[in-house]
């Protein structure tokens, strides 16, 4: 039988992996999948209360965080594309260079 803390041990594993992915690599293609993989770590967390407590709230909100991470990540992929076009790379540290 899974329990509700079960959820929690993967959600908070999948958050540390994606916490740690953000702040260790360079790549900003590796740390928007990192945010993604944060993100529905707490999906999981809203979904796993949800079910525990026998309402539908924490799905409705997991909903809205799989339509905000859709949003964030088309955003996020254009600006890449603009910094591949302009610099020839995607590493996060030249992104201070594309000030003014």
């Amino acid at each position: 039988m899974i329990l509700l803390e079960h959820y929690l041990i993967v959600a908070s594993l999948l958050f540390c992996l994606g916490l740690l992915g953000v702040l260790f690599r360079r790549n900003a293609l590796i740390v928007f999948m990192s945010i993604e993989l944060m993100l529905n770590a707490g999906n999981l967390v809203f979904v796993a209360f949800s079910r525990f407590f026998g309402r539908m709230d924490g799905q409705v909100l997991a909903f809205f965080i799989i339509a905000l991470a859709a949003a964030e990540v088309s955003v996020g992929l254009a600006i890449i594309v603009v910094m591949f076009r302009k610099r020839g790379t995607i590493d996060i540290n030249e992104a201070s260079l594309m000030k003014g």
